[in-house]
């Protein structure tokens, strides 16, 4: 689709793109989801990612044992709230990465099912 095609799409009053920095975030359904996750694992901890030119800024929790769960934020204040409300240690993954718990998790879920490409949860 060419830049004019998306211009005419948002004149007529269709949405025009649903993902990107841009997009719109339900956050009571990512509250929702987190307050599950939380309530359901052991020492959730919470990591910040920065938007980017394709997604917008997100959280990322992770369970002690490595399980993670992702979801788009919008701001990175917003997610720095949702942590401090579910009373959880939140970090800046720009400033100390991924914890090796995450990738030892997603890589024996990817042995376990047979899939060498996979990302883990979402």
């Amino acid at each position: 689709m060419g830049l004019f095609g998306r211009r005419r799409r948002r004149e007529s009053g269709q949405p025009g793109r649903v993902d990107g920095p841009a997009m719109s975030i339900d956050l009571t359904a990512v509250r929702s989801h987190f307050a599950g996750f939380v309530a359901s694992r052991r020492g959730v901890e919470a990591f910040i990612e920065p938007a980017t030119n394709v997604s917008a800024c997100s959280i990322v929790l992770v369970a002690t044992d490595g399980e993670w769960t992702r979801r788009a934020v919008g701001t990175k204040q917003a997610g720095f709230d949702l942590a401090r409300d579910f009373g959880i240690p939140v970090y800046d993954v720009l400033l100390t990465g991924y914890p090796p718990r995450m990738r030892q998790w997603s890589s024996q879920r990817r042995r376990a099912s047979g899939d060498t490409q996979g990302e883990g949860h979402r």
